[in-house]
């Protein structure tokens, strides 16, 4: 009882995070999956956060279908296929515990690599990074999406010294994000993992992922962004430790 206690707690607080995110706050998102895997195995989680996803990235994708660059996705594309893939042979192939430690390990480097950008420090491209750059970036970012629905930091370390006007950066990333969602679902149909029992949790949390994403339109305005960016940021780390000293012990 106590186990169910602490999955629900988990996923109520990962879905708002995840709703708050496609409402506004980015960064948000990126702490959804280490919370979920604190009380559930991490590739279902997953499992059941990939359609909670789907449902938003189609609010997003229908809002700014208008306004997106149609370059970066024919360059980051392929290379986000390639990694999806990857993360599936990864998943496939390796224990519990290696996705655990691999979900740890990339919450740590991205809250870390976040909290050095805070401060002011920069670990960016140039805006005339060659093609081929943005392609292997694209895999990154395919492997980390299929791992832990991480593929944001990969994808924005190629898009935004290119400066794009704001509708086409969030439309450009609302559709590439959205397109790599709909590519993981076979490979997580592959893995047995939209089983009755994860798709009904899907469907329970489904509403409180629309409300939150309502509720972060509204929040978005009112928040500091920097102290909620900075206590995401930290926190993603601690987690992020604390997952791999799990998979290490455990």
């Amino acid at each position: 009882m106590s186990g169910d206690y602490l999955y629900y707690t988990c996923a109520i607080v990962a879905v708002v995070l995840s709703g708050l995110a496609k409402g506004g706050f980015a960064g948000a998102g990126a702490l959804a999956m280490p919370i979920m895997a604190l009380g559930i195995d991490p590739v279902r989680a997953a499992a059941i956060m990939l359609p909670i996803l789907i449902l938003q990235d189609a609010v997003s994708v229908w809002s700014f279908r208008r306004s997106w660059d149609r370059h970066i996705l024919k360059v980051m594309m392929p290379g986000m296929v390639v990694g999806v893939g990857l993360g599936y042979l990864f998943a496939a192939q390796v224990s519990e515990t290696a996705v655990l430690g691999a979900l740890g390990f990339i919450s740590t480097l991205f809250g870390a690599q976040r909290l050095w950008i805070e401060r002011g420090g920069k670990v960016v491209l140039p805006s005339s990074s060659p093609d081929w750059v943005g392609t292997l970036l694209g895999i990154a970012s395919g492997f980390t999406s299929q791992i832990a629905h991480a593929g944001a930091p990969p994808f924005q370390m190629w898009v935004l010294p290119k400066r794009l006007a704001r509708d086409v950066l969030v439309g450009t990333t609302a559709i590439a994000f959205a397109v790599m969602n709909w590519i993981k679902v076979p490979a997580y149909a592959a893995l047995g993992q939209f089983t009755r029992a994860n798709l009904m949790a899907t469907a329970m949390l489904a509403p409180l992922a629309i409300g939150a994403t309502y509720a972060g339109v509204l929040l978005v305005r009112r928040v500091d962004p920097a102290r909620f960016y900075t206590l995401i940021y930290v926190l993603m780390v601690l987690l992020g430790i604390k997952l791999m000293v799990d998979a290490v012990v455990g």
